[in-house]
């Protein structure tokens, strides 16, 4: 009886020596799981579900996006089109009346993939394209008007000649002068009254942000297919 138990415990230890050792928290025969990275600078094409504005918009307000194109590195997809974008207003600045303009800064924080899995990421606007009279004015991403120093020196000299015109049917020579001299006030206070350009990103709006670090992916969370979402009505 002793030799036979012994037998099938030295079966039992050279069985156990012979098969491949499995890494802790994973079973037998099974896969080690995939992964993926999105790599820093990774440009994607985002167009916005709601509207933002310098005027409208608050700082800290919630914003999101929708991914246009999808992204793929190595042929892999890495970012379908559809894909959720969400982020946050992180400042607010509007135009001043007689220097500074308006300025909106967002951050993208997460991606959110039709399976519902959800990737925290450090995404700012590298360019907007779909924003008229704007530009990126720094790495941050902040969206900044364009001047309107020209515009409003173009008011001045309007209200100045109109003023001239005026006068000078009116009075003469010295009436012109006079009537320009008024039209020019005029026109001092009406730009000096007047804000900057505001910067206002309607519903649809194209932007292109970038990744700012490596983002680590599930693969077996990620589809593998361009298009996750039907196209948006």
């Amino acid at each position: 009886m002793r030799v036979m138990l012994l037998a099938l415990l030295l079966t039992a230890l050279a069985s156990a020596q012979s098969s491949p050792a499995t890494k802790p928290g994973t079973d037998a025969g099974m896969p080690a799981k995939e992964e993926l990275s999105i790599p820093s600078g990774t440009k994607v094409p985002v167009a916005l579900k709601h509207a933002v504005s310098s005027r409208g918009t608050r700082e800290g307000d919630a914003v999101y996006a929708e991914t246009t194109f999808p992204v793929v590195a190595n042929g892999r997809v890495l970012i379908p089109a559809g894909t959720f974008v969400q982020g946050r207003v992180s400042n607010i600045q509007r135009g001043g009346r007689i220097k500074g303009r308006a300025e909106v800064l967002m951050h993208f924080t997460t991606l959110i993939y039709p399976s519902g899995y959800t990737v925290l990421l450090p995404g700012a606007v590298e360019n907007a394209p779909g924003v008229d009279k704007t530009s990126v004015k720094d790495e941050e991403g902040t969206i900044r008007s364009d001047s309107q120093k020209g515009e409003k020196i173009g008011t001045v000299a309007t209200s100045a000649g109109t003023g001239a015109v005026v006068g000078g049917l009116s009075n003469g020579a010295k009436g012109a002068l006079i009537g320009a001299g008024v039209g020019g006030a005029v026109g001092t206070a009406i730009a000096l009254l007047t804000r900057g350009n505001d910067v206002k990103l309607d519903a649809g709006t194209t932007l292109e942000i970038v990744i700012q670090r490596d983002v680590p992916l599930d693969a077996s969370r990620v589809p593998a297919t361009t298009r996750s979402y039907p196209p948006s009505q």
